[in-house]
Formats: C-alpha cells, structure tokens, sequence
C-alpha cells in the first residue's frame, strides 16, 4: 500500500468543514461488551483468490472508464471527486488487490495493456467478483474509497475503518503535534499518567498519543490512554487497531459516553483530546455525499450552532483534569474557537491557564488547547 492516500473527501458546505472522529454517547460499559467483529481491510487478507490477467484486465478497463465518466460532475454537484482523483482511487485498490511478489509485473502490465500470456494466474485478495461490485458502490453510490479498502493512513499508521466508524482526517493530526510540541515538551512528566481520547472512532488519536508518550516516557514510566466511544463498531474496531499496533497494554478502549467512563480517574488525567461533532445540523444537507450519505451523522451533528458537545466537554473538562493537565479539542473553525474560548474565560473563570487557538494545516482556526491550573 501507498504511505499516504489523500481520498478527496471534503464537504460542500463551507471551507472551515473538516471530518471529526466519531463521537460517543449514553452509558457505559467495558470493552467486554464488544459485540461486533471488525472487517479485516483488504490489504490484511490472505490472496486466496485468483483470476487469468484477461480477467483482470477486462476488469480494471472497465473500472477506469466508469471513474473517467464521472469527469468534473462531482467537483460540480458537492466539491466530491473528480476522475483524475478516482483513477488514482482505482490504483490504491489494484495495489491492496494483487498479492506482493507479484504486484509491480502485474500492474505495469495493466498499466501498458501488454496482453502477453493473457491467461496467467493472478493471485487476489478478494474475488473479481466482489472488485466489480465494489467500484460501482465507489462511482454510483458515492461510497467512501477508505470504506472499499476498509482502511485509512493518518499520520505513520494504517488504520482499520468501516461503515459505522468516522474516517480519521489530517487536520486531526495538529492534536498530536500539540500533544508532543506543547504538552510534553513544556511538562514532560504528564508522560506518566492517565490520558483520555473522547469519542475515539478508529482509534487514531488514542493509539498516536500513546506511542507519542512512550517516546517521551522517562525509564519505565510510561503514561496510558483511555479511548471511549458509546458506538459498538467503534469499540470493536478502535480494540482492532490498538492490538494491531501491540498496544493493548497501554491503550484501553471503553464503551461509554464522553465522561461517563471515566470516573475513576476523575481528577487524575494528565490529558484530554477530542474530535466531537461540531456540524451545525442545518449544514448536514449539503455535505459531501461519501460524508452526508456514508458516515455515521450522530458523529457529524454537533446541534443548531455545531457547539452542542463541545460545550459538554468544555463542562466536564476541568473536572477531570489534574492540576497541570493539558486539553485539546477540535472544532469547526474560528468563530466556534473564539466562542469556546470566551464560554471558558466567562463560565470557568481561573480554572485553566495558557489558553490558546491553533490553526490547522490550511491555517483555519481548528483547535482549542489549555492547561488546568
């Protein structure tokens, strides 16, 4: 697989809009509750398939023309994908498709139409069968490429990512930079204690942040992270990326709402991270279809003025914390930044200290980050 894919996905309605990572909600329960199993993503699945090279030829032609007929209609209908980007889509695919020791000979053959040998044996991991049908849901239904594949790359990882989980989006990565350049840097010890990720979606922010602590870790003190996140595809696939990266001794993922799971460390988190709702609902109608049409929109809606969860974690934050503690939250851009740090200095008046708003990698206002006094 490619290091880094960038999928197009956007949204039609303003510029500010980036993806959050899905958001958590009533109850809570452990992780023993996991009722669902994750999907493996096709680049993790044995090649147990196979087709001749006329077959996977006449395939991959066909999905071409099907991306170049799209042209520009959807950059024109809600800023979504243009062909040059599907065609780039298609070979992401081929290459989680086509087992490794082959994978180079077979697609510079596609990509040159060199029919010699038409009839070799192209070992797949997953049927032709199942590649036809998926293309179609990628042009006709607008279902998300990350969705296709069932994984996404966010900063130096691979993350599993299914229907029901939020696709983690680059912008979330200014929470890590802020986590290691701020946080640890200007008080390393909190290396050695309790985090939280709340509303963890695929585990992006929570498994980053726990190898960002062990880098910083002094001797064999290492701080842990606690992932939280009500939705039970979210659970099961956040416990599947964390074991896939060994770090299921560090990172803990919870069913539950926000803070719901968290009491017995109230007080003692050195961190708390989020990427929460923060669409206002009236802006849910114009989103991109891959987004609007495709991903949870319990995870999208942040209520009337997007702020809803937001002010609920703003709320609880202070509580949660340790003196010294550090938080980071994203949000949909500045004016909801400037609103949150007003909402604090007025209604949380000498509870935190060195508020800031940072601004993401197209320098939108995105983010809000403070330490408990």
């Amino acid at each position: 697989m490619l290091k880094l894919r960038s999928s197009g996905l956007s949204c039609g309605v303003c510029a500010n809009f980036r993806i959050p990572i899905p958001r958590c909600y009533m109850n809570s329960i452990t992780t023993s509750s996991i009722d669902v199993k994750p999907k493996v993503p096709l680049y993790l699945r044995p090649p147990s398939f196979s087709a001749s090279l006329s077959e996977l030829t006449k395939w991959h032609k066909w999905a071409k023309n099907l991306a170049s007929s799209v042209g520009s209609s959807f950059i024109n209908l809600d800023n979504g994908p243009d062909s040059t980007l599907l065609r780039r889509e298609l070979n992401w695919l081929l290459q989680d498709l086509i087992e490794l020791q082959h994978r180079s000979v077979i697609l510079s053959r596609l990509e040159s139409g060199n029919n010699e040998n038409p009839d070799v044996s192209v070992a797949l991991r997953a049927p032709l069968e199942e590649m036809y049908c998926v293309w179609r849901q990628r042009i006709e239904k607008r279902r998300p490429f990350q969705y296709v594949v069932g994984c996404e790359h966010w900063r130096d990882l691979v993350l599993s990512v299914q229907e029901g989980v939020l696709i983690p989006r680059p912008e979330t990565e200014v929470i890590i930079d802020l986590v290691e350049g701020v946080a640890l840097n200007n008080a390393p010890e909190l290396a050695q204690s309790f985090w939280a990720d709340l509303g963890t979606g695929s585990g992006a922010i929570a498994i980053a942040t726990a190898r960002a602590l062990a880098t910083h870790a002094r001797g064999d003190a290492c701080g842990r992270v606690i992932a939280t996140d009500l939705s039970s595809v979210a659970v099961a696939v956040a416990t599947s990326n964390v074991q896939r990266y060994g770090l299921q001794d560090v990172v803990e993922v919870r069913k539950g709402s926000w803070f719901e799971p968290l009491k017995d460390v109230q007080g003692k988190l050195a961190g708390v991270l989020s990427n929460p709702p923060y669409i206002p609902s009236g802006d849910i109608s114009g989103l991109q279809a891959e987004v609007g049409q495709h991903e949870p929109i319990l995870a999208l809606d942040g209520g009337i003025s997007g702020t809803n969860d937001l002010l609920h974690l703003i709320d609880g934050v202070a509580s949660m914390l340790k003196p010294g503690g550090f938080f980071a939250f994203e949000t949909n851009g500045e004016q909801q930044c400037k609103f949150l740090v007003e909402y604090i200095e007025n209604e949380k008046p000498g509870s935190f200290r060195d508020m800031n708003i940072v601004s993401d990698f197209a320098g939108i206002q995105r983010f809000v980050m403070g330490f408990r006094r």
